[in-house]
Parts: structure tokens; sequence; C-alpha cells
């Protein structure tokens, strides 16, 4: 062989050897380049897992304040009533003689609202204010139980027209209004409200016993306020 030859074969095999070589880099590179794809995915898996580890510690802690975890918006408002409030027929009453119908105000789940009662007139005290008093002390039919009605009127309150010196149509109770509780004075204004006792704004007088505690008057309204939220009978009267 010539070393013409000599060289050539040399010249080729190095090219050959570095081409191999080469070949096997990118291969190298190749198999590199997968294990990082799968590296990232495989961080990326483990910061999800540790993501769920996060929240799931998260819950547990909620769980063990006594706090239940959802998935949904919690509305903090007053569960809706599934007392119908609703006396069936409508209540209606028959005309009796010494005696009117008028509307009464009772406690209907976390509201007041009327119902029709037969108001009668004893011979020994025919006074329409005694006897709507009278109906709210008693306890509701067995028709308006079923619908959900009560009273929280107490039993031993008393009502008088107001003393010399009274707006008129002004009543007095044995017991000063900011002492009721909050359904009781809500009945006893919306009832007495939608009578000929209220004023020309449908309002009424109330105070407590005259030169006793409480006995300061103050005006209240039978408004939508008072119907839906009883306890804001507390603060909803004005000084007359």
């Amino acid at each position: 062989m010539s070393p013409g030859r000599a060289r050539a074969g040399r010249t080729g095999g190095e090219p050959g050897a570095g081409g191999g070589s080469r070949t096997g880099g990118a291969s190298r590179t190749g198999v590199g380049a997968r294990r990082t794809g799968a590296g990232r995915r495989t961080g990326r898996a483990g910061r999800l897992a540790a993501g769920a580890l996060a929240l799931g510690a998260v819950a547990a802690l909620l769980g063990g304040c006594g706090i239940r975890s959802t998935s949904v918006p919690v509305d903090a408002g007053a569960a809706p009533s599934r007392v119908p409030c609703v006396v069936p027929g409508g209540g209606e009453t028959r005309a009796v003689p010494d005696s009117t119908t008028a509307r009464v105000y009772l406690v209907c789940g976390s509201r007041v609202a009327p119902v029709q009662r037969l108001v009668r007139l004893p011979e020994k005290r025919p006074d329409f204010v005694g006897a709507l008093l009278d109906e709210l002390q008693d306890p509701p039919g067995t028709d308006e139980e079923t619908a959900g009605f009560a009273s929280a009127v107490p039993r031993d309150l008393r009502v008088t027209t107001g003393r010399a010196g009274d707006p008129e149509n002004a009543l007095r109770l044995s017991t000063a209004p900011d002492r009721l509780p909050e359904f009781a004075l809500a009945q006893v204004v919306c009832s007495y409200a939608d009578t000929g006792i209220a004023d020309d704004d449908g309002a009424v007088v109330v105070g407590g016993p005259a030169g006793g505690e409480g006995e300061t008057l103050r005006r209240y309204e039978c408004d939508s306020s008072l119907r839906n939220d009883p306890e804001a009978a507390e603060t909803a009267g004005t000084v007359v």
C-alpha cells in the first residue's frame, strides 16, 4: 500500500471516528433533553402534590376549630322560614253581637304577621283597647298554630288609655315598652296601628305606667322593618 493511500485511509478513518463521536454525542444530548423534560414534569407534579397537602392541612385545622370547609359561598343571613304564616281559608270570622273583627299581629317564624280575629267586647269592659290586648294574649287557635303562629305578649300585661296631658289616643302599658320582649312590643304596636287608635300616619303612641319607670311616651310605626325584624322594636320608637 502506498503512503498516499495510507494517509488517505487514516484521514478517512478519523472523520469516521469523529462523525461517530458526534453522532453518539447527539444521541446522549437527546436523552438528556428527555430527562430534563421529565424532570420538569416531576417538579410540577411535586408542587401540585405539595399544594394539595397544604390545602388538606388547612381543612384539617378548620375542622379542628369547628368550621366546616365548603366549596360554595355560605349565606350568613337568616335561614328562610318554612312555616306558611297563612291561616287556611284566610281566617274568616262570622259576625257576633257585641264584637268586631280586627287584624291581630302574631309571631310567625322570625317576623310578625296578621291574622283575622273576632274581638269580643265584654259588658263589664266595653273598651276595644283592652279587648284587643286580650286577643294578643290568647294562645293561637288550631289553624293558627298549624300555620306557625304564636304570641310573645305576657299574660300579665295591661293597657289603658293615656292620662291627662297625654296625646290623644296614647296608650299606657303596665310594663315599660323597652322592658317587653321585642316580639311582644312589635305585636302590640302593629295590632293597634291597624285600628282607629293610630294617628293619621298610622303610628301609635305608647308608654309605660304614668309616674313609673319607662313612662316616657314614644311614637311607633308598624313599618316593614319592624314587621320583618321585631328586634328593631328596641330602638324603633321616637320620643313624643
